[in-house]
C-alpha cells in the first residue's frame, strides 16, 4: 500500500470527527484554553502595529481592499474585506514573534489558525463559541498534520507549509461544512502551501513574516473553491509534503486518540520577543547574572559561551540586518538578555542593530553543543558561561525555557501580557473580552465584540 492511502483514511476520519465537534462536545478545560490562547495571540498580533512596514503594508492592502466586512486591528476601526484583513492581520500576528506554539513539533497551530477565522467571524456574524470551537479543530487540525510529517531539521519554515491548511480547516468548521466539502478543502489546501525556506528567518527576510497572512486568505480560498466542488485528490497530502516536500510520514498521527488527545494542552506561550529555540539561553543568562546585584559591564565582559541544543545552534547570526534577523540570532539574543536583562520587544528594536554595545557582544559569543542531549521536555536546554576580564566565571544553565506543559506560565501570568499588548490598542479589552477569557461567551457573536472593542 502507498503512503498516500493511509494518510488519506487517518484525514478522513479526522474530518469525520472534527465535522461533528460542536461547542458543547468539547471539553471545558479545551474551551478555556482555546480563549486563553485567542488572547494571547491577538496580544502578540497588537505588538506589531506600529511596526512601519506593518504599517507600510496594511496602506497597500487597503489600495485594492473590498467591501468592509472584517477589522484590521491595528487600534483603529478600519474594516475591509475578510480576504484583506486576513492578510493583514496575519502578517502582523507573527512580527513580534510573541505568538505561542506547539510544543512536541515545528508549528505554531494558533496563528495558523486565527487571522483567518477572525475574519470570517467577524464577516459572518459568527457566534463566539463556534469560533471557539472552530479555534479548536483549526489547532487540532494544523497540528496533527505537523506531527505526522518529519522533514529535514529546520529546512522548510512551517508558517510556508502549514498555514493554509490550519485556516482551511478553521473557516470549513466555522461555516458547518460536512466533511466531503471539508476534505476537498484541506486536500486543495495541502496544494497550495508553498516551500518557504527556515534560514529566511535566521538571514532576517521580511518575507517570511508575510507568509501566514498570505496563507491566511489561501486557506480561506481554499473553502471557497471546496464549496464549488474545487479540492485536490487522495494523493495530495502525500504528493506535496512527502513527494515534493521530502518528508517522511506517520500516518496515524493524524486520527490516534481523537477526543482525548488535545493538541492544544501541548502549546506553550511566550514572554521572550524571539525565537523559541533561544529562550532557554535567556533563561540561562538570567540564572547566571543571579547573584550579582548589577549586571557587569559591556568593557569587564571578555567572552560568553552559550552550549545549546541542534536547533538553536542553527540560529547562528552575529550581525543580524533586520530585527527579524535579531530575534533568530543568538548572538543578539545573549547580549540582549546581558543588556536589558530580558528579551523583551524593546530588546530587538531596531535602534538594537546598529548599538555599539550590542555589537560589541554579539561580536564575543560562541556557540557550542549542549552534551549530553536529553530526551523532551529537556531537548532545548542552554548552558551560558560568562567569564569576566577579572577573571570571575558566571555560569547558568536552563534545560527547558518556561511557557510549555512542563513548565508553563500561569493563567494570570497570560492575561496580563495580553492585556498589556492588548489595552495599549484597545483599552476596553479586558471588559470586552472577558467572556472569552472565563469561558461563558453565551449568545454573544464576535462581529458585536469588535465593535464594542474598537468604539473606544
Amino acid at each position: 500500500m502507498t503512503t498516500s492511502a493511509p494518510l488519506h483514511d487517518h484525514l478522513r476520519a479526522l474530518v469525520a470527527w472534527s465535522s461533528g465537534l460542536a461547542p458543547d462536545a468539547i471539553p471545558e478545560d479545551v474551551r478555556r484554553r482555546a480563549g486563553l490562547i485567542l488572547w494571547d495571540d491577538f496580544g502578540a498580533l497588537l505588538a506589531a502595529r506600529s511596526e512601519p512596514e506593518i504599517v507600510a503594508l496594511r496602506r497597500k492592502i487597503a489600495e485594492s481592499g473590498g467591501r468592509a466586512e472584517a477589522t484590521v486591528f491595528d487600534g483603529g476601526a478600519v474594516r475591509t474585506d475578510r480576504y484583506s484583513a486576513a492578510l493583514g492581520n496575519g502578517c502582523a500576528a507573527d512580527w513580534c514573534e510573541l505568538d505561542g506554539g506547539f510544543r512536541p513539533v515545528v508549528c505554531h497551530a494558533a496563528l495558523y489558525v486565527l487571522p483567518a477565522l477572525l475574519a470570517e467571524a467577524e464577516a459572518t456574524d459568527a457566534r463566539v463559541d463556534d469560533l471557539l470551537a472552530a479555534l479548536v479543530v483549526g489547532y487540532e487540525t494544523v497540528a496533527r498534520v505537523a506531527r505526522a510529517f518529519t522533514f529535514p531539521a529546520l529546512t522548510l519554515h512551517p508558517h510556508g507549509g502549514l498555514a493554509t491548511i490550519g485556516a482551511a480547516a478553521a473557516v470549513a468548521h466555522l461555516r458547518g461544512h460536512d466533511p466531503a466539502i471539508r476534505l476537498r478543502a484541506l486536500t486543495g489546501a495541502a496544494t497550495m502551501v508553498f516551500p518557504g525556506p527556515f534560514g529566511h528567518a535566521v538571514e532576517g527576510a521580511l518575507i517570511r513574516n508575510v507568509w501566514p497572512g498570505h496563507c491566511a486568505q489561501t486557506g480561506m480560498r481554499a473553502v471557497d473553491w471546496a464549496e464549488i466542488g474545487i479540492g485536490g485528490t487522495s494523493s495530495s497530502l502525500s504528493d506535496v509534503f512527502c513527494g515534493i516536500f521530502g518528508a517522511s510520514a506517520a500516518p496515524h498521527a493524524l486520527s490516534s486518540d481523537l477526543g482525548t488527545d488535545w493538541a492544544m494542552t501541548d502549546g506553550y506561550h511566550k514572554m521572550h520577543a524571539c525565537c523559541q529555540y533561544a529562550h532557554s539561553t535567556v533563561e540561562a543568562i538570567q540564572a547566571a547574572l543571579e547573584a550579582r546585584d548589577t549586571p557587569p559591564g559591556v568593557g569587564d565582559i571578555a567572552d560568553i559561551r552559550v552550549e545549546t541544543h541542534d536547533k538553536a545552534l542553527k540560529l547562528d547570526n552575529a550581525a543580524p540586518a533586520t530585527t527579524l534577523a535579531a530575534k533568530f540570532s543568538m548572538q543578539h539574543v545573549a547580549a540582549a538578555s546581558l543588556l536589558t536583562g530580558s528579551a523583551d520587544a524593546d530588546a530587538f528594536h531596531a535602534d538594537t542593530l546598529a548599538a555599539p554595545a550590542f555589537d560589541t557582544l554579539r561580536k564575543i559569543v560562541t556557540l557550542a553543543p549542549f552534551g549530553p542531549a536529553l530526551p523532551p521536555p529537556h531537548d532545548r536546554p542552554a548552558r551560558v558561561t560568562i567569564r569576566l576580564r577579572d577573571g570571575t566565571v558566571l555560569q547558568g544553565e536552563c534545560l527547558s525555557a518556561r511557557g510549555g506543559p512542563d513548565r508553563p506560565f500561569g493563567d494570570d501570568e497570560i492575561r496580563e501580557k495580553g492585556r498589556r499588548l492588548i489595552e495599549a490598542a484597545y483599552p476596553n479589552a479586558s471588559s470586552c473580552m472577558a467572556p472569552i477569557l472565563h469561558g461563558d461567551a453565551g449568545d454573544l457573536r464576535w462581529a458585536r465584540l469588535v465593535a464594542e472593542l474598537t468604539s473606544s
